[in-house]
């Protein structure tokens, strides 16, 4: 029996522990989209988890969307990503990149006007958080641009590599672009990227193989929602969808699948769980106790918090000695700035 205290090995990537810090936009790169030290700061006090996943980071410019959020497509953003991934690396922890392509989830205020790609020009439903306005009908994207797309999805993991990260995370989840295809509700393509549902996957694997060959299965993750209306993208058959991604993705050995999925409401995880033979990586809704209970019953190969994690640095620790948690100030999740970021207390420095 396996304990979420315990290392863990997955692919190239070596946890001590197997509590994983989940992605999280926290919007502190600022307009220049570049990582900077109070960024490094942030991650290198998180250290203690077993495996940090980065916020979401854009692979091109044409896939932004979000102020404030990170970027890895120029020489300058790699450079600057090096002083996080050491002082992550310098405090004894390990970190992979999450590469992000927003998809019809951006907005033309933060694309030069242009019209944010998508599988299909479908709008999505309500209004940009970013920007405070409503989402565009996007333009549907054509045979360059999916070429282009996966070059850049690469192109981000040599980067990342080349900035010191351990591996990276493919951004497939939550709505964002790869998961728009992979959902009828957001592909109504008739080409060979539409239509059923291994037409839908196709670019994830597309991207998939692109990365796997860029940098190797055993640094490559990715990251999937097997839930309907996470961003207003949805699909009529979502349990064959997220199954069959699940056993598609069998073909990569990749290091790990990371799924989303509230563990009050678990119902297709166990069934990709069977379906993935490597390992995988849980998240949402899980606390101490059912998280525990996740790894010693074999549910799960590990379990990723995310906002547990902004509050309490070393959240690992806590967790393991059953301490209180610090809880979070939700007006500061995106505010910028040191406050609410930098500024939470460690178990050693309340002692202190």
């Amino acid at each position: 029996m396996s304990s979420l205290f315990e290392p863990l090995e997955a692919g190239a990537l070596h946890l001590k522990n197997r509590v994983v810090m989940a992605p999280l936009t926290r919007g502190r790169a600022g307009e220049s989209r570049l990582p900077n030290a109070l960024m490094a700061q942030y991650y290198a006090q998180r250290a203690g988890a077993g495996l940090i996943v980065s916020e979401a980071t854009a692979i091109s410019r044409e896939g932004y969307g979000w102020r404030g959020a990170p970027a890895m497509y120029t020489d300058e953003q790699e450079a600057a990503w090096r002083q996080v991934t050491d002082a992550v690396h310098a405090a004894g922890g390990h970190m992979v990149l999450q590469l992000w392509h927003m998809g019809r989830l951006s907005h033309p205020d933060l694309l030069d006007g242009d019209l944010p790609l998508a599988p299909s020009a479908i709008a999505a439903a309500g209004e940009h958080r970013s920007v405070h306005k409503p989402y565009v009908t996007p333009r549907e994207m054509g045979a360059d641009d999916i070429a282009r797309t996966v070059a850049d999805f690469a192109a981000g993991a040599r980067r990342a590599i080349g900035a010191g990260f351990d591996g990276v995370e493919i951004h497939a989840a939550n709505g964002y672009l790869i998961d728009q295809f992979l959902r009828d509700g957001s592909n109504t393509r008739k080409d060979g990227y539409g239509g059923s549902i291994s037409n839908r996957a196709r670019l994830m694997l597309e991207v998939t193989q692109a990365v796997v060959d860029a940098i190797g299965a055993a640094r490559t993750g990715i990251r999937l929602t097997p839930m309907n209306g996470v961003q207003s993208c949805d699909d009529s058959r979502l349990e064959e969808t997220f199954v069959h991604a699940a056993e598609a993705l069998n073909d990569f050995n990749l290091a790990y699948l990371h799924i989303r999925e509230a563990a009050e409401a678990s119902v297709i995880g166990p069934k990709m769980r069977r379906a993935f033979k490597n390992t995988l990586i849980v998240n949402d809704g899980y606390d101490g106790a059912t998280a525990k209970q996740a790894v010693e019953t074999g549910a799960a190969d590990a379990v990723a918090f995310g906002v547990k994690f902004i509050a309490n640095p070393d959240l690992p620790a806590r967790l393991a000695g059953g301490t209180a948690l610090n809880v979070p100030d939700m007006a500061t999740f995106y505010s910028g700035g040191a406050e609410g970021y930098v500024d939470y207390p460690a178990l050693s420095e309340r002692a202190a």
